[in-house]
């Protein structure tokens, strides 16, 4: 697959927790084909009093993601999500972002 694929994480490693919220996560682990992962920190939209997952949405797709997998993503941030083409897949809080890639490729999320 050579898409890249942003996890809402609560850390920057791929051993870190998913984070079970989208607009308000701590960051996003983006892994790139090649495995790796490189951090977005979210905490610019964790602030906002209002509008937070679109805002997280438009960074997201900015980055080049094209796949989000998370806990849970509010219907205004789905739509903006869909609106840029990004896939999502919710339901991989309780799994490190490393497993949760790998469930995602494995199909298991797919």
């Amino acid at each position: 697959m050579s898409e890249i694929i942003a996890v809402s994480s609560e850390g920057p490693n791929m051993d870190d927790a998913v984070d079970a919220r989208f607009g308000r996560a701590a960051g996003f682990v983006l892994v790139g084909p090649d495995g790796q992962g490189t951090w977005l920190d979210n905490g610019a939209s964790q602030t906002m009093a209002h509008g937070a997952g679109i805002e997280t949405a438009r960074r997201i797709a900015e980055a080049g993601a094209k796949v989000l997998l998370t806990g849970v993503v509010g219907p205004k941030a789905a739509s903006t999500l869909k609106a840029v083409g990004v896939r999502v897949v919710e339901g991989m809080e309780g799994l490190t972002v490393g497993q949760a890639v790998e469930k995602y490729r494995a199909g298991a999320g797919a």
